[in-house]
């Protein structure tokens, strides 16, 4: 099965879209857009291109494993999504996605401008990541 994974953030969002086995990531973007209007209407065409039958959306939880201060604007703009494309959007843990995207950026020589525009797709495929090796250990 192809899942799409985003990371949702204020001005860019990652995308990571697994490959059509759903065994790794295949392809990673970003969007860039402030208005959230706007960027959950491009992650539905994102969707809907990619051929992917299941999108996970990052969800900010706490290192204690409580939601996050931004909890709800992610359910806001999940449920958004779900309008959209009219099926459930899986909300899954990032905890630590972002600083372990910057981990590997900065270990691959990636700063400044560079990383920037790169950091929310490696953390959208590390959620992509994590949400794969959870199907392949728990079968649905």
């Amino acid at each position: 099965m192809k899942v799409m994974a985003i990371d949702l953030g204020d001005a860019r969002t990652g995308v990571a879209v697994s490959d059509a086995l759903g065994m790794l990531t295949g392809s990673t973007s970003v969007i860039e857009s402030w208005n959230k209007e706007k960027t959950a209407q491009l992650v539905a065409e994102a969707y809907r291109k990619s051929g992917a039958e299941r999108l996970v959306m990052g969800f900010p939880r706490n290192m204690d494993g409580s939601e996050g201060p931004r909890a709800d604007l992610y359910r806001e703009f999940a449920a958004k999504l779900e309008e959209l494309l009219g099926e459930k959007i899986v909300l899954w843990d990032e905890r630590r996605t972002t600083i372990e995207a910057h981990q590997i950026l900065s270990d691959n020589n990636y700063h400044g401008k560079k990383r920037k525009k790169t950091v929310d797709a490696v953390a959208a495929s590390l959620i992509l990541e994590g949400y794969l090796n959870y199907l392949r250990t728990h079968k649905e």
